[in-house]
């Protein structure tokens, strides 16, 4: 009998044992699934090359890049929204040996096309660089900065977030316009390219403002850009092919 008694005891241990590992399996997943989610939000508002716009002459300097961007506010000459004239406008982007046959579309964001348009018209692009790429599973490269760095813009930003996508994904393909974390009146020159399907989460400002997308060369990118990786290793920094806008034409 006491035999019996103790083989029950092991066996009643053995499935309290079980219940205790299934439940930290369990709370581990969903640990794991949660820091993914913070990682995507990180990776894209706070890694090198985020947009931090260069003051107007009215703004005071500080440390603090979002004191040039108030929330709900425009500053600087931003571009006129009536630029996009509420069509698609199309033609080339050039980066490196790669060409991008590109479409924007000014009825579904007026005002980052417009930017855009006047900014490419003007050959403020030329000669850019195309500064941070990811990669893992978050697809973008980023272009656009003045400076080479993520900095030193066309001294306006603008908002609010147009036509982003609802359920947070950006097709392969996508192009849209990179900001501050949390404020939608950041948007200056910079733009991204998602080479991938990407899923950026929403934040407080919402997501981000498509223009427009990739219509051919999207593999040549990949092939010749993108699947080189970051520059040093890791998945977030520098291409590891120095990558500079060639041309960016538009009609």
């Amino acid at each position: 009998m006491r035999e019996f008694n103790a083989k029950q005891t092991v066996h009643a241990d053995q499935i309290r044992r079980r219940r205790r590992d299934n439940i930290v399996a369990a709370i581990a997943v969903v640990g794991v699934v949660a820091l993914a989610t913070v990682a995507q939000v990180v990776y894209f508002t706070s890694g090198p090359g985020t947009p931090v716009p260069t003051p107007t002459p009215s703004a005071s300097a500080s440390a603090d890049p979002a004191a040039s961007a108030p929330a709900g506010e425009n500053t600087g000459n931003v571009p006129s929204a009536d630029i996009a004239a509420g069509r698609d406008w199309t033609g080339t982007l050039q980066l490196n040996d790669v060409q991008l046959g590109v479409t924007l579309d000014g009825a579904a964001a007026p005002q980052g096309v417009s930017a855009v348009v006047s900014l490419a018209q003007s050959g403020f692009y030329t000669g850019k660089t195309c500064h941070r790429l990811t990669d893992g599973g978050f697809d973008v490269l980023q272009c656009g900065s003045a400076d080479g760095q993520g900095s030193g813009d066309a001294g306006f930003t603008f908002g609010p977030v147009e036509n982003a996508p609802s359920d947070n994904v950006y097709p392969a393909g996508t192009i849209a316009l990179a900001r501050q974390g949390g404020n939608g009146y950041s948007m200056t020159t910079q733009f991204f390219i998602a080479y991938g399907d990407t899923t950026i989460p929403a934040d407080a400002a919402g997501g981000y403002t498509v223009i427009g997308r990739v219509t051919s060369g999207l593999d040549q990118l990949v092939d010749q850009i993108a699947s080189k990786g970051v520059a040093g290793g890791g998945s977030d920094g520098k291409p590891n092919v120095p990558t500079f806008i060639r041309e960016f034409e538009l009609q």
